[in-house]
């Protein structure tokens, strides 16, 4: 036990040091330069992007596996979790209400990150054995950056924090929030998260996309409504809540001894966190859509860290500083919990507790294709596919019944790892995001004039 305990306390030190100031500094520090390298061009084009991501008319002929709605549901599906809700909480504990103000900040700086790994995704993709996509990071840092052995480190801890962050954690927090509020047994949940998770799963990513599509609009709607219906009906708080926001951004009152620090810490890294824009794994999803330019998929991928974290973050951030819990001994899911229950009584929980099964269920289904594709890039084998989703379905039962403490612990360093390498490549191939958004602008200036285009897919 003394061991375990030793071990952990080792764990959570690296963690901490992982996701300290360097990275932190680094990941938004990416996502400015890119920024400003792009001309804002995420607040110019944005009204586009989401029209294009949610349009009745997505592109069916370009080569790919699945639509730009599809690659957005799926990316969504993985980030859409238990950061949205468990994390936000941990975020306004630890920082005070400031850390919402520089989650906001990230994320708006983190659309052109996202930018970026998505067009890179796309050009640097490549069709695999079984005829499916196959892009993402180590593509683009072995084929754009010319570094294979940063793929191979990239596809590893991808490969990793797939298991931890993107499974066992994941089915381990559905199963206590089940346990919680209906008393079903931890192994039961296990195993009827399993079989769901089979069933999609091992169709793969178009069965993935499918599934996605439907569920994670839906479980969206469903939080932000309930969300709203919180903050409309407690309208004469808002305005204080927001105030308390900004005010605490730039002083730390709420947090001991005013650190303002922790504020910004713990405000951009529960941001990152929840969007992973930097994190390197969204792309891979976007590698897998229908698309005739990179920079058209690349504007949709941007849209998931504004829906993510400028929609749905804000609406949990929010409604924590309006119901003014977070002073006490309550953190992560269950203060949420609690302050939805406080205002909107016992179905407020139920709420957050839905809310909760689906957003990870959905980060399951998410992870399980970016885990995929890793093995794909490491063993090169349609087999090594096969029996990782045999045992990656098994893993979610292991997760639901077993204590995690040592998981999350080795998950979280991994999935701040995985940022260094695609770092690496995105400042690297810096010059290529520049070209290709040129080349798409340009593009798009000609389809107004209804001049003939060619696909620029590949």
């Amino acid at each position: 036990m003394g061991e375990n305990s030793q071990l952990m306390q080792v764990i959570n030190q690296i963690s901490s040091f992982i996701w300290g100031p360097p990275l932190l500094i680094l990941l938004v520090g990416t996502g400015i330069y890119l920024t400003f390298r792009l001309s804002f061009l995420q607040f110019s084009t944005l009204p586009y992007a989401l029209k294009l991501a949610f349009s009745r008319k997505q592109d069916k002929n370009s080569e790919g596996d699945i639509s730009h709605f599809q690659s957005l549901m799926t990316a969504l599906a993985a980030t859409v979790g238990t950061g949205n809700i468990a994390g936000v909480a941990t975020a306004v504990v630890i920082g005070g209400p400031g850390a919402v103000f520089w989650m906001w900040l990230s994320a708006l700086f983190g659309m052109a990150t996202k930018y970026a790994e998505a067009i890179l995704a796309v050009k640097y993709r490549e069709k695999a054995s079984n005829g499916e996509m196959a892009g993402g990071p180590m593509y683009y840092l072995e084929k754009g950056l010319g570094q294979k052995w940063l793929g191979v480190i990239f596809a590893i801890f991808a490969a990793i924090a797939a298991f931890g962050i993107g499974n066992t954690v994941q089915s381990n927090s559905v199963a206590a929030v089940i346990e919680s509020n209906w008393g079903i047994n931890p192994w039961i949940t296990g195993v009827v998260l399993a079989v769901f998770t089979g069933l999609v799963i091992l169709g793969g990513i178009r069965s993935i996309g499918r599934t996605v599509a439907f569920i994670v609009p839906i479980m969206a709607l469903f939080y932000v409504i309930a969300g709203l219906i919180l903050i409309i009906s407690n309208a004469s708080l808002v305005p204080s809540a927001i105030g308390l926001i900004f005010s605490d951004a730039f002083t730390g009152q709420a947090v001991a001894g005013g650190a303002i620090g922790a504020v910004i810490q713990y405000g951009v890294a529960r941001g990152v966190f929840s969007n992973e824009a930097g994190l390197g794994s969204a792309p891979i999803a976007a590698a897998a859509a229908k698309t005739d330019y990179p920079g058209r998929q690349a504007l949709v991928s941007m849209t998931q860290v504004f829906i993510d974290t400028i929609v749905i973050c804000s609406i949990t951030g929010i409604s924590l500083v309006m119901g003014n819990l977070y002073m006490g001994d309550v953190t992560g899911a269950a203060l949420t919990s609690a302050t939805f229950e406080f205002f909107l009584g016992p179905i407020g929980s139920i709420i957050v507790a839905i809310g909760l099964i689906f957003f990870a269920y959905s980060t399951i289904l998410g992870w399980s294709y970016y885990g995929e594709k890793c093995f794909v890039y490491l063993f090169k084998s349609n087999q090594a596919i096969k029996v990782y989703r045999i045992v990656f379905v098994l893993a979610v039962v292991l997760g639901a019944g077993s204590s995690l403490d040592l998981v999350w612990g080795v998950a979280d360093i991994m999935n701040g790892l995985m940022a260094i390498p695609n770092l690496i490549g995105l400042l690297g191939l810096s010059g290529v995001v520049i070209a290709e958004t040129h080349l798409f602008l340009k593009h798009m200036r000609e389809e107004k004039a209804g001049q003939p285009t060619i696909d620029h897919s590949n």
